[in-house]
């Protein structure tokens, strides 16, 4: 299994268009994909390549929230551009504007030949409401009454072919359902094994799923959604967990098919004990986006089996833009963090050039965006230095900021860490903070020598050091405003007579 891997996500329908008109998966210039090999890119994540129900869109995607949201998003946007939301699946088959199987199959073929995985989405909650699933297999779907139609017509809806079978839409239960979907029924064993199913066909076709807010299947969740519908409807809950069964039954076929949980509500280390290899960081990003410096502290302090099983983003198709969220200053020391902890670094496509319109998911079109080249130079060497192995199998330590004297507190506001693999260092200290910080930092060094050589992999500057102080007092470290040192060096190391030609 991969270790502190790094994904990287693509609106698939909207991405496409960059290339030449016609453009399917499978013929996608390889180019492209070895440029991210070249950044370390372990896993692409396609979002939205599957078959969605278009004949929702006219009824379900011009509310005025979504219109509202339309116009911010794409000034000029036309009624065309409206292609309806990815996760309405109908069937999980490949988009006919994308390509069909043999394009996904090829497309597999490319990526893994550049040592990049292919991941997709598993929509499990729902799938569109008009999905011919509906039609042919009802019995998996969550069904109501009249009654309940008639009290809640937005939550419920009666079945366009048979007008007497009445469904529940898909839902979250802090928000109003989803109209374009109709719920599965996770208390229902047919729709168990049917979801079961889809997933074993989609070990086949990829290496990976990303699991749509994959907490609502738990059976607690599932019953608190759903209390009314299944109380009269009889259904007791399973003894078991759907994941438990079903990655289980995955992971027999394909040992090292990845599983990814979009998930929330601190149901993150739940989701991972029933099999996940990775579940979603979202406290994480709100925690660095609202400077809660003591909050990242004490989350990165967590049980490192919960840590290396974390995906840690500054941005997604659901979340604002990095640059927008976090203030450009600010998204250069997150990112550092990011990348250079435990788990699963995930970054999205536009983020490495600094774009800062989120697009609605029912758009197929985006705006023009100036490209940032500081940033898209920072993310390259970024990317770059935190490459190595090091930061994949090495062994990663948080260590504790020092004050440098009495009347200064900026250390508070400092981050360190070490990561450490055969005898070779990566210290990484950042300054999260709006104003210059000064801290100390202790770590082990076992070197004879009196000075070590110790360098900043992100500027490529190079310091002598004391030793001695460093074990006594600790690494004298300044820095500017949200700045960041990647220090490298080699124990027991020859010592090199050179005078340091900067200082921290």
């Amino acid at each position: 299994m991969l270790k502190n891997p790094r994904l990287f996500e693509v609106n698939t329908r909207v991405w496409i268009k960059q290339f030449e008109k016609g453009t399917t998966l499978s013929k996608v210039p390889i180019q492209y994909f070895k440029n991210l090999a070249g950044l370390g890119i372990d896993v692409i994540w396609f979002m939205g390549i599957w078959k969605t129900c278009t004949n929702l869109v006219e009824k379900c995607c011009f509310s005025v929230e979504l219109v509202s949201g339309y116009s911010r998003s794409l000034k000029d946007w036309r009624k065309e551009d409206v292609i309806g939301s990815p996760f309405a699946i109908d069937v999980y088959e490949v988009s006919p504007e994308l390509g069909d199987i043999s394009d996904l199959i090829e497309l597999r073929s490319m990526l893994n030949s550049l040592g990049i995985k292919l991941m997709l989405d598993f929509i499990p909650n729902h799938f569109g409401a008009d999905s011919e699933i509906l039609m042919l297999n009802p019995e998996i779907f969550l069904k109501a009454d009249e009654e309940q139609f008639l009290k809640d017509p937005y939550t419920f809806f009666k079945f366009s072919n048979n007008d007497k079978l009445i469904f529940a839409h898909g839902r979250d239960p802090l928000f109003p359902a989803w109209t374009d979907t109709v719920q599965v029924n996770y208390f229902s064993y047919e729709a168990r094994d049917f979801m079961t199913g889809i997933l074993l066909n989609l070990s086949d076709l990829c290496d990976g799923v990303r699991c749509d807010m994959a907490m609502l299947q738990l059976n607690n969740v599932f019953q608190n959604t759903w209390l009314g519908v299944l109380n009269k409807k009889e259904f007791q809950k399973p003894g078991d967990e759907f994941w438990q069964y079903a990655i289980a039954r995955v992971k027999e076929k394909s040992p090292e098919f990845i599983f990814l949980a979009e998930a929330y509500w601190d149901l993150e280390w739940q989701l991972q004990q029933l099999g996940f290899d990775f579940t979603y960081d979202k406290r994480l990003t709100d925690r660095l986006a609202s400077n809660d410096v003591p909050g990242v502290k004490a989350h990165l302090m967590a049980d490192n089996a919960f840590q290396i099983k974390s995906a840690r983003m500054l941005e997604n198709h659901d979340e604002p833009r990095a640059v927008v969220k976090f203030g450009k200053k600010q998204s250069y020391a997150a990112a550092v963090l990011i990348s250079t902890i435990q788990g699963m670094k995930f970054f999205y496509d536009g983020q490495f050039e600094g774009k800062k319109v989120r697009l609605p998911v029912q758009l197929g079109r985006e705006p023009q965006e100036k490209i940032s080249d500081s940033l898209k130079e920072y993310y390259s060497r970024l990317l770059s230095v935190t490459k190595p192995d090091i930061f994949r199998t090495g062994e990663w330590k948080f260590i504790d900021t020092i004050p440098v004297s009495e009347d200064n507190s900026t250390y508070e506001d400092m981050f360190a860490w070490q990561w450490k693999l055969n005898g070779e260092f990566r210290i990484v200290v950042i300054n999260y903070s709006e104003s210059t910080g000064i801290c100390r930092v202790k770590f082990d060094i076992k070197t004879a020598s009196k000075k070590i050589k110790i360098k900043d992999e992100l500027t490529g500057d190079e310091y002598l050091r004391s030793v001695d102080e460093i074990r006594k007092e600790g690494l004298y470290v300044e820095l500017k405003a949200y700045h960041s040192h990647i220090l490298s060096f080699i124990d027991k190391a020859p010592f090199i007579e050179t005078e340091p030609s900067h200082e921290f």
